[in-house]
């Protein structure tokens, strides 16, 4: 990803937080030099100096195949806001756009047995509605077992991690102080969520 110096988004506690705050990622393999892509939600964990992704999509899709031996791509990305050039003191000025975003790069390993299965999914009810947790343990065993026969659960260590802000750090404070206030006014739950990043910028 082009991360020009002004837009760099490094502190690994910010990056982890929000990967977890928009974890309904894409992850990007290549076939035979053609990209493919599935949209996938992902349990982010963070153990000593590694960020552990893991997932699972259906045995059906090919793509479950292409992750074995390949180096996959994750993308976390939202919100987004189209910035208007109305914001700016000077008229010779064209439209943007702000967002964040971080690419996760790695080797996606296998969680093969049915206990890793298991463990994962259950891990995954519990981040995304704990409260199913209970109705999907009364579920009968041979129900959970055929269920986990038709998917493939993963994990990806990272080993290349880039994470980039883009929210007007190149304009003047009046300026982001106007993109802010309009975003702030703003219906749109994306430029609301634009704004308060904006805010939590350095002086």
């Amino acid at each position: 990803m082009f991360i020009p110096s002004i837009n760099k988004f490094e502190d690994i506690e910010e990056i982890v937080a929000f990967m977890q705050r928009y974890s309904f990622a894409t992850i990007i393999t290549a076939k035979d030099g053609v990209p493919v892509a599935t949209h996938l939600p992902f349990i982010i964990t963070r153990v000593n100096d590694k960020v552990i992704l893991k997932s699972h999509l259906a045995k059906a899709n090919p793509q479950s195949a292409d992750i074995i031996d390949n180096k996959s791509l994750v993308i976390f990305t939202e919100p987004h806001a189209y910035i208007s050039p109305k914001n700016y003191e000077k008229e010779q000025n064209v439209p943007t756009w702000n967002y964040l975003a971080v690419h996760a790069y790695g080797n996606c390993v296998i969680l093969d047995n049915e206990d890793e299965k298991a463990a994962l999914l259950a891990e995954t009810i519990k981040y995304y509605e704990a409260d199913y947790l209970k109705q999907y343990e009364s579920l009968s065993d041979d129900y959970k077992s055929k269920m986990m026969k038709g998917i493939v659960a993963f994990q990806i260590i990272v080993d290349d991690l880039q994470a980039k802000k883009k929210l007007s750090q190149n304009r003047s404070e009046k300026e982001r102080e106007n993109i802010v206030e309009s975003m702030g006014k703003s219906e749109d739950k994306n430029e609301q969520d634009i704004a308060d990043y904006m805010k939590q910028l350095p002086k």
